[in-house]
């Protein structure tokens, strides 16, 4: 995986973790659940790039 890929994961599962302390702290359920769904499609990239990696190396 290249290091862009590890940053750009990283940087939207930060986003995602933002959004969902936004929404708790505000109350807005939507938002709070906007950040959940980024965090889990960041995790799900950074999951595939690992297999990737696994099998090239």
């Amino acid at each position: 995986m290249g290091l862009g890929d590890k940053i750009s994961n990283k940087a939207e599962e930060l986003k995602g973790k933002a959004k969902e302390a936004y929404g708790d702290a505000t109350d807005n359920e939507r938002v709070e659940a906007d950040g959940k769904t980024d965090q889990a499609k960041a995790n799900m990239k950074q999951a595939g790039e690992n297999v990737k990696d696994t099998f090239r190396d």
